[in-house]
């Protein structure tokens, strides 16, 4: 029997524990992927696949099958059948809460004595229960979304290793601006992004960033580099453009400002009305208990890590960066009474049930008059008093 793979803790990462088990080559019988980003859990079948099975000998010895298509004799046959010519053959059970009483009753059996000749992944989708009877029977990956912060650090991970090309700091900041945290579509939109680059870099004959090519300025040597420029070119979003800094120019009550950006905001892809009313939400919950934690005596330069103790327990999508997001409130905190962080909420709900209610075509329309409302909460809170 094969050694196993060293015993992850609870709170190890999922993503260290495949890697730890690609780097050692020793791999556990059995693996739960679950939780809710099916792009990270796809990216670590990918990898443990290719680290356990041998590709001259996948065709007969990689499997990938729906739970709910199969019957306890075919699977049965699935989990039973021996590798062909290779140390380790490997079966991809998906959606595996979906199998058959008979077949769970199979799979249930299988797993008081897994092969060590296989590699069985046993996955869930987004939005599934998790099996605790599966946790206790395998080795659990738990693949929860990624923090703001740590999309920021994937972003540039991913272009150097997957794409072989390097980002600017301000490029990545852009590109998670406009796109948002999926990783799906950020993937897409960094492929893009590189496709355009080289594809510069080819013509001119040079390396280097976008905007050396575009100025003729003398070119780094060094792998090419996605620059915001490029990003802005692919993307369509401009810097001062995004949600983030629609988020600031309300926080800041800056109507002017604010009433400019709604168009571009929502020109960009995957951008709706409702979901900018949610990130405005969550800022508007956000100012409301930094204010109420100043009532209390707080000090301003301990906001900061109560607007992360806030962001952490509620789980609200702030439209940036934890840290970005924790910054931009604390600088506006005072502007906000407790009267005028009421007033906000009142008009977030309205705008909410408005925009479910119409078309698309009047979503701007709501959304402007929205941030008017927003941004005139500081003089009405004012006159109130």
């Amino acid at each position: 029997m094969p050694p196993r793979a060293a015993a992850p803790s609870k709170e190890a990462s999922p993503l260290r524990t495949v890697q730890a088990a690609v780097q050692a080559r020793q791999f556990d019988p059995v693996y739960y992927l679950h939780g809710d980003d099916d792009y990270l859990k796809d990216g670590a079948i990918r990898d443990l696949l290719d680290a356990a099975i041998d590709p001259s000998t996948r065709d007969f010895n990689s499997e990938m099958r729906r739970a709910g298509d199969i019957d306890a004799e075919t699977l049965g046959s699935l989990l039973n059948t021996p590798p062909m010519l290779a140390e380790r053959r490997a079966l991809v059970l998906r959606d595996v809460t979906a199998l058959k009483k008979a077949a769970r009753a199979q799979l249930d059996r299988y797993l008081a004595r897994p092969a060590s000749d296989t590699l069985l992944l046993l996955v869930s989708p987004a939005g599934s229960k998790v099996d605790t009877a599966l946790v206790e029977a395998s080795t659990s990956l738990a693949f929860t979304p990624l923090t703001p912060e740590r999309v920021r650090r994937w972003i540039t991970h991913h272009a150097g290793t997957a794409l072989n090309i390097d980002i600017a700091a301000d490029a990545a900041e852009l590109l998670q601006q406009a796109v948002g945290n999926d990783l799906h579509l950020l993937a897409a939109e960094l492929d893009k992004c590189a496709s355009y680059v080289l594809g510069a870099q080819d013509a001119a004959g040079t390396t280097g960033t976008a905007s050396d090519h575009a100025s003729n300025a003398a070119p780094d040597i060094t792998r090419a580099t996605i620059d915001a420029d490029a990003v802005s070119a692919v993307v369509g979003v401009r810097r001062g453009e995004t949600v983030a800094d629609l988020l600031d120019a309300v926080a800041r009550q800056d109507a002017a400002v604010a009433i400019t950006l709604v168009g571009h905001v929502l020109g960009q892809p995957k951008v709706t009305g409702v979901q900018i009313v949610m990130m405005l939400s969550t800022q508007a919950f956000a100012l409301s208990f930094g204010r109420a934690r100043r009532d209390a005596g707080v000090p301003t330069n301990r906001l900061p890590q109560e607007y992360f103790a806030f962001l952490k327990e509620t789980g609200g999508f702030p439209g940036r960066p934890w840290g970005d997001a924790a910054s931009a409130w604390t600088k506006v905190t005072e502007r906000w009474s407790r009267a005028a962080c009421d007033r906000a909420l009142r008009l977030l709900l309205e705008a909410d049930m408005a925009l479910k209610e119409t078309t698309v075509s009047n979503a701007e329309q709501i959304l402007m008059s929205l941030i008017l409302g927003l941004c005139a909460t500081r003089t009405s809170a004012r006159s109130a008093a």
